[in-house]
């Protein structure tokens, strides 16, 4: 650091110090456990003896800045004597096993990671062995060093990443950088999107200007409000034409998706509704300057040209400005409901029910207007057949919720017996309406199963609005309800049940289960040779509960060593998991941007959370077809896969990403990416095929000081296991987010062909992502409902 960034960051050091500090300018404990924001007293109480040198239990400027000083200027070495000090817990120079498990304990905690008591003890086994190279029963300062360096990553910038009042503020974030809008990358990733936009601003220009000219002999106001008007009959249409489903799903398939943005409608749908809302605004605006101008000369007052029919404006009967004000009060609702802050709030039947307000608007601007029925005649029939088809698809035959699961996390899994007709790609989406939570209503959610899974649709929803959290709650509550009249004898029965699932629990915990000791709703999901729901004979269906009976002395092909088919089964009975039959309607499928995918040769998934639903099916399709490539010796019995392009599939390669908050939200799909790790337990002449990628967002970093120990310690038994302690997979599962600059630096080494960029998850996390695209000329596409 410079002079002058040393002057800043003491000035910087100083004025946190003085916030935090007391009357007194001295920092006690609970001042200084406040400050650092960790969960576990442990590190904070280390890190306070440590910081207060003379041991007067209180911190100085002078001692802060001295601690400060070696933490932040100081080498690797001193950063590693006072990491040392941290897990040298007693003060004699040593760490031993005792204080190492009390530091790992602490370091679960620190990080939001639920791990058994055994797993605890096999992750200090784990590091005090690879520690302690002279099996002295003491890790000493020289060992520990000599045992970090075979983790270089660590050193990188060793932190304590809680403790932001510890560090300066980046100055690199104030230099001021081009705005991405104006880089030749982002023109070059957007071309489609902004030449659309161009000749959509083109052309409403036009109609503007043609309008205004044809009616110049009115005066300026008329002149603007007609140019407005012109430009309202083609954009209330055109908002329309952009939510044809069916026809954009349908073109997706041709040529037409190098040219136009189909994948980008719903943005551009937004673009054109608020285009809408300027108009009418200026219409309404141009319209009343008008009528002003008119009452000064006229016989009509200001007020009844706006407000009454006796002027008579308007080809039906002088309507004009009263429904023009009514359809200015409803359009300014649509657009008010549909912000979204009202969407992600938890109210998306507010914007459900004010979005249906779209055919007041089409009836009222047929009377308002005598030309718009010319523009709307035409998109309105297809509008109109695609809701004919859409209810008489939803209503041919009726689909049943046949099973449903209660996952982590407020999220439901809902089984839907498949129709034979019902044909869809992997990434599709449906709407579904389930008459028993709500009538009326439907809401879109991404198909979770693959298309070669003939005999049902999968469905994961997240409870985050009112309808969600009805279907969860009611599924929760009907369980409830059934569990209730037990007997004694089924009481015992399932007793014997639980207990014969944890013996099933710890032969199958290397099946990818993930491990945790605090949560008793944890489903273990295993995969059975079946074809279909008449071919489950390890389970029967009980008649009070509708529970499912597992019987615990088969063994599964994954307890086997075999590879298992797609269906999968739960053999957990109990309160999150039941067979039942629904009546529910389900409209589409739709296409989505991932159906793209098959065309890429290197594909890189991206999913966040709950995000992950459409490539749960994407990733099982391309495991389908990636089996049928892969051939076998039939002399040694190696396996291997050709790369081979072809018409249905060009991919070469499959990154997947998985991010999560929580350990507990990987449960939503760990037997899945444990079935597909299966499929590859071969090495592939080339690479892996599919290669995962999980990260752990609640997690601390491996460069933070209080995760470092815990950190080793994961990948020291990751190695020695072949599977990883936080979920079960053979992916180790990362600390932190993603550093995407990195990321993508090594996909785009790979150099497997043209790289894809798939994404669903927050908006907020997609920009960033879009950004680092644009900078590696990576195409990006965006889940959009």
């Amino acid at each position: 650091m410079s002079l002058d960034d040393d002057a800043r960051w003491l000035e910087w050091v100083t004025k946190q110090f003085e916030s935090i500090a007391g009357d007194d300018k001295e920092i006690d404990i609970d001042e200084f456990k406040a400050a650092l924001k960790v969960k576990e007293s442990f590190f904070a109480e280390r890190f306070f003896v440590l910081f207060d040198s003379d041991g007067s239990s209180s911190i100085s400027l002078d001692e802060l800045l001295k601690a400060l000083d070696l933490l932040i200027h100081g080498s690797e070495t001193d950063k590693l004597r006072f990491l040392f000090q941290v897990y040298d817990v007693d003060g004699h120079g040593s760490i031993d096993p005792d204080e190492l498990r009390t530091v790992l304990k602490s370091c679960l905690r620190e990080s939001a990671i639920s791990l058994p008591e055994e797993k605890l003890d096999d992750l200090t086994l784990a590091l005090f062995e690879s520690a302690d190279k002279d099996n002295s029963g003491a890790i000493t300062f020289e060992e520990l060093k000599e045992e970090l360096e075979n983790f270089p990553e660590v050193m990188e910038n060793l932190t304590i990443s809680a403790a932001n009042w510890l560090k300066p503020p980046d100055l690199d974030h104030k230099k001021r950088h081009a705005p991405r809008y104006l880089t030749r990358a982002y023109w070059q990733n957007n071309s489609r999107k902004l030449l659309f936009l161009c000749s959509y601003a083109c052309f409403n220009l036009l109609l503007f200007i043609g309008a205004m000219l044809q009616h110049r002999e009115g005066g300026g106001w008329y002149m603007v409000a007609k140019g407005c008007g012109q430009c309202l009959n083609f954009n209330c249409t055109f908002v329309m034409v952009l939510m044809l489903r069916r026809c954009l799903t349908w073109l997706r398939a041709t040529w037409l998706l190098r040219v136009l943005p189909l994948d980008q409608n719903i943005l551009l749908h937004q673009i054109v509704g608020y285009a809408i809302l300027c108009y009418t605004l200026l219409h309404t605006m141009a319209h009343i300057f008008n009528f002003v101008q008119l009452s000064r000369r006229g016989e009509f007052t200001m007020w009844e040209y706006l407000l009454t029919t006796r002027p008579g404006i308007g080809w039906v009967k002088g309507t004009a400005s009263v429904t023009g004000i009514v359809l200015q009060v409803v359009i300014c609702l649509m657009v008010l409901c549909s912000s979204t802050f009202v969407r992600r709030s938890g109210h998306f039947e507010v914007f459900y029910w004010s979005h249906l307000s779209y055919v007041w608007v089409w009836s009222l601007l047929m009377v308002h207007c005598a030309n718009f029925w010319k523009w709307f005649v035409v998109p309105g029939l297809v509008f109109l057949l695609e809701k004919i088809i859409g209810i008489a698809v939803s209503r041919i035959g009726g689909l049943y919720i046949v099973e449903v699961n209660l996952l982590p996390s407020k999220v439901t899994h809902l089984v839907i017996k498949r129709p034979q007709f019902f044909h869809f790609k992997p990434g599709d989406y449906v709407y579904i309406n389930i008459p028993v939570i709500a009538k009326y209503e439907w809401h879109p959610f991404t198909i979770s199963s693959a298309p070669e899974q003939s005999d049902s649709l999968w469905l994961h929803i997240r409870s985050t609005g009112q309808w969600t959290n009805r279907l969860y709650e009611y599924f929760r509550q009907l369980e409830t309800e059934t569990n209730r009249p037990k007997r004694l004898s089924t009481s015992l029965r399932n007793h014997r049940q639980l207990r014969a699932q944890e013996d099933l629990f710890s032969s199958a915990n290397s099946n990818g289960t993930v491990a945790s000791n605090e949560d008793d709703a944890i489903e273990l999901m295993m995969y059975r040779q079946c074809g279909s729901r008449s071919d489950v004979t390890p389970a029967a269906v009980s008649g009070a509960s509708g529970l499912v009976e597992p019987l615990p002395d088969e063994l599964g092909p994954a307890e086997r060593g075999e590879a298992p088919p797609l269906r999968e089964i739960s053999v957990k009975s109990g309160e999150n998991h039941r067979f039942c039959n629904i009546k529910s309607y389900v409209d589409g499928p739709y296409g989505t941007p991932t159906r793209q995918i098959f065309a890429s040769e290197h594909a890189v998934l991206i999913g966040a959370g709950i995000g992950i639903t459409p490539f749960a099916s994407i990733l099982q399709s391309i495991m389908y077809r990636y089996r049928r490539r892969k051939q076998n010796c039939p002399n040694c019995n190696y396996s291997w896969c050709e790369n081979i392009k072809d018409s249905e599939m060009k991919l070469r390669k499959v990154d997947f990403i998985w991010i999560n908050r929580d350990q507990k939200s990987f449960e939503w799909f760990v037997s899945l990416l444990t079935k597909l790790e299966m499929d590859q337990a071969d090495e592939e002449p080339e690479g892996r095929f599919l290669e995962m990628h999980m990260y752990m967002t609640s997690a601390l970093s491996k460069n933070d000081m209080k995760a470092i120990g815990l950190q080793m310690a994961l990948d020291l038994l990751a190695k020695k296991e072949k599977r990883d302690s936080i979920t079960g997979l053979r992916t180790r599962t990362q600390p932190g987010r993603p550093e995407w600059g990195k990321v993508f630096q090594k996909v785009s080494e790979e150099n497997k062909g043209k790289v894809h960029v798939f994404y669903c998850g927050s908006p907020a996390l997609a920009k960033v992502i879009k950004a680092q695209c644009e900078h590696f000329s990576f195409n990006f596409y965006k889940e959009n409902f």
